[in-house]
């Protein structure tokens, strides 16, 4: 904010003392957002228009935890969720998006000598990066995640990996390896500090074992007004210093900590702590800086949701078509938070399994990038800017020259 934002930005919020943080264990959080009536589920394939509109939905209570700067939806029930059935979570099929994932896993392969080694991953989806991390030289790994699907991964170094479909547990803690990788899976469980619990008891014995997690980043979420990026999966919000913290008051000691994909995500590298604890590292923010950002962010959504609700309905006064880029999570978001029925009536999506699907909450259909030769539209909004790049090149391919616009 600036110092005239400053001056005028609202409070935190209501102080609840009943409302105790999943993460450190504070009590008295701070209830700074609220939002009725939005989809369980963001990435869910909904088969017809009818089914998507009426789709289970629930309300979101951002509660800001003033001692470890955490996160949390207090209003978040688990019980409509089902990650097993038709979860369409990857990304992979961006080259964008494998570049960065292929580099990643390289990268920790060889910070953490993990060639001929045994990985598991918590939460490893439709196994693309574990397949990438063995095909790097991990002799072999375990994915946890209920949402597999069997016989999507063709390379040869899949047989080396035994995926189970399930939720990951205190019983899993036999499989653990010389790495434990979580990625995009912290922030869809509510109860983060016994997850974090649950790995280091499952580190009984293997003090040499690092563990690697991937998230995003809450605290870009909240200067940027990013409304798109808060939705029901997502239970948890972390920044980088609310993390570090976590993991240190459960007896890890944080090597690493880096933003990562154009400062949207946060990676945090550990091993269990000696007994003596690690000091803060330099991307640590005070929950201080959190709480100036959660101000912020309660100062200017109002006005953000009013500005991309006037440039819909201008764009549909004047006959222009508009679509969306991008039919995950944040798309959902987006439409649902702005209550779009006509304004938009496509969603594009590069990932097949998505085509002729529909949005949950407002019903858009979903199509193949190809569609939209025929449809021409005036306008895409690109639901992450770090896809300008590839989607301006995909839609000059076809000889599209809409106007693009980032969130």
């Amino acid at each position: 904010m600036s110092a005239i934002d400053a001056a005028t930005a609202p409070d935190l919020g209501a102080r609840e003392p009943g409302l105790t943080c999943p993460s450190c264990g504070a009590g008295g959080l701070v209830v700074f957002h609220e939002q009725a009536e939005i989809p369980v589920h963001s990435v869910r394939l909904v088969d017809t228009f009818q089914e998507a509109r009426d789709f289970p939905r629930g309300s979101l209570r951002l509660g800001f935890c003033e001692g470890c700067g955490f996160i949390t939806n207090t209003a978040y029930d688990p019980g409509p969720q089902d990650y097993a059935v038709a979860y369409e979570e990857t990304q992979g099929f961006s080259p964008r998006f494998r570049e960065f994932s292929r580099e990643l896993a390289a990268r920790w392969v060889d910070r953490y000598d993990l060639r001929g080694k045994h990985v598991l991953e918590i939460g490893s989806g439709k196994g693309e990066f574990l397949v990438d991390m063995c095909e790097l030289g991990v002799a072999g790994g375990v994915g946890i995640d209920p949402s597999y699907v069997e016989g999507r991964l063709t390379s040869p170094a899949a047989k080396r990996i035994t995926f189970l479909n399930e939720y990951y547990s205190e019983a899993h803690a036999p499989l653990t390896g010389d790495a434990v990788v979580c990625r995009h899976t912290l922030e869809h469980i509510h109860q983060t500090g016994e997850l974090v619990r649950t790995v280091k008891r499952s580190l009984e014995g293997r003090d040499s074992t690092v563990v690697l997690f991937e998230l995003p980043d809450v605290l870009r979420v909240l200067r940027e007004v990013a409304f798109w990026d808060v939705y029901y999966e997502h239970c948890s919000y972390f920044t980088p210093g609310s993390l570090a913290r976590l993991f240190r008051q459960n007896g890890f000691d944080v090597l690493d900590l880096e933003l990562d994909y154009d400062g949207q995500y946060i990676l945090i590298e550990c091993r269990q702590s000696d007994g003596v604890p690690s000091g803060p590292l330099a991307l640590e923010e005070d929950p201080s800086e959190v709480a100036d950002a959660v101000r912020g962010f309660r100062y200017s959504l109002a006005a953000t949701r009013r500005r991309w609700r006037d440039e819909l309905a201008s764009a549909r006064a004047e006959g222009r078509r508009t679509v969306i880029w991008g039919a995950g999570s944040k798309g959902v978001s987006f439409l649902t938070t702005l209550g779009v029925q006509e304004e938009i009536e496509y969603a594009v999506d590069v990932n097949p399994f998505k085509h002729d699907k529909f949005m949950a909450g407002t019903g858009q259909r979903v199509v193949a990038p190809e569609f939209l030769r025929e449809y021409r539209p005036d306008v895409v909004i690109v639901m992450n800017p770090i896809y300008l790049e590839e989607i301006g090149a995909q839609l000059a391919a076809m000889d599209l020259a809409p106007r693009l616009v980032a969130v």
